[in-house]
């Protein structure tokens, strides 16, 4: 195995380069059909983010198909320049996070995340930055069914570990953080929480969920965690070049190209909404506490999926290492989730979460966390060599 050294002052502190997990086939949920598909970047390493759907396998297998809405609001037809509700925000949450724009946890709740994502996506195409008519209606275009039956996939077996213990003393024995039940696995695995599962399926007993189950999950590209391999991600031409800016105020990573288009008009005529198209994407982060957090311009120094936590009390208590520390095993349960991106000031990362309904709403030891769906996001859009700022 590949062993990967970091120091981590109050966060996480070693990572490691699994081996690759078990392959399985995976049924999603109805693809969206944008009518764009969204920007790759030039790379040639594999890509960790969810692919499109793949054709259907030659077996007979039920197909994923749409639902009708849950919501019987849904039936009246909102007006496009107001925040939406109901289908409309579930729809404008989907059409967000395919955009790259993460909304945080798609539950049918515009909140702070949300509106943070909107602001970036009409930044993007030079509309007003609290304008709701152009992303609405590009949303209901993009999304026409926000919700699809999802079947669950033969492997969220391999990937669910009821027993799994929440002692950290004896989390050093565990071979893999796995998920605590296939519902959890099939939150993250659609964006999403267990309560808005467990409101989207009245009807089912959510806890007993097993393989070839049906649920009715937000229609949005799968997080396809099985797909991860424990690799390690090395610098690129293009993506290297790039920049992210971690705000702690707004609690949001944007990441930009790397020559950042002048915004200026020096024409009092030009039109007052300029598009930034040198940004590229943003997601919700939860940073450090303050006292822990380093302030200004980083290298990103490299990116590891399914890292290994080394777990060591005194350093978090008092930032300095003790011979007792335990290497706590890479899965989505890890603290530090799915991927590790390490910077060049000691003790800063982006990481995953094993939390990722928390993302905003509670403080990490030091470092900067992202849900599992979005920090795998980052090889395909930021490589080693990228500068991050911390502001």
């Amino acid at each position: 195995m590949r062993i990967l050294s970091i120091a981590i002052l109050l966060c996480l502190s070693q990572v490691q380069a699994q081996t690759p997990n078990e392959e399985g086939r995976v049924l999603k949920a109805l693809p969206l059909d944008f009518d764009e598909s969204p920007q790759q970047p030039a790379a040639a390493a594999p890509q960790p983010t969810p692919t499109p759907l793949p054709a259907p396998a030659p077996e007979p297998e039920p197909t994923t198909t749409p639902t009708s809405s849950p919501d019987p609001s849904a039936l009246e037809v909102p007006p496009l320049d107001q925040k939406p509700s109901g289908d409309d925000a579930v729809r404008l949450q989907i059409f967000l996070d395919h955009e790259n724009f993460g909304p945080g946890v798609i539950d049918g709740k515009i909140g702070q995340f949300s509106e943070l994502a909107v602001k970036c996506w009409n930044e993007l195409h030079g509309h007003p930055l609290d304008g709701w008519t152009a992303v609405n209606t590009a949303a209901r275009k993009a999304v026409p069914n926000p919700f699809a039956v999802a079947i669950v996939p033969e492997i969220s077996a391999k990937w669910a570990d009821t027993k799994l213990t929440y002692k950290r003393s004896q989390q050093g024995n565990v071979k893999r953080m796995s998920y605590r039940s296939i519902v959890e696995f099939m939150s993250e695995r659609y964006h999403t929480d267990i309560s808005y599962l467990t409101a989207l399926n009245p009807n089912v007993k959510i806890y007993s969920l097993k393989p070839r189950d049906t649920l009715i999950v937000p229609n949005v590209n799968a997080f396809q965690i099985e797909n991860l391999t424990g690799a390690a991600f090395k610098q690129d031409e293009a993506l290297s070049q790039r920049h992210a800016v971690i705000d702690t105020k707004f609690n949001q990573v944007r990441i930009y190209e790397a020559n950042l288009r002048a915004l200026i008009v020096a024409d009092p005529e030009a039109p007052a909404n300029v598009a930034n198209q040198s940004l590229i994407a943003a997601f919700p982060i939860t940073p450090g506490k303050p006292q822990f957090i380093r302030y200004g311009i980083w290298t990103m120094q490299n990116a590891v999926e399914l890292p290994v936590w080394r777990y060591d009390q005194q350093l978090l208590d008092t930032g300095k290492r003790s011979n007792n520390a335990i290497n706590i095993a890479g899965g989505p349960n890890n603290p530090v989730g799915v991927l590790w991106c390490g910077l060049s000031k000691p003790g800063i990362g982006m990481h995953g979460t094993s939390d990722p309904e928390t993302i905003g709403r509670s403080r990490s030891a030091g470092c900067i966390r992202l849900a599992n769906w979005d920090i795998v996001r980052i090889p395909s859009l930021l490589r080693p060599g990228a500068s991050v700022e911390i502001r």
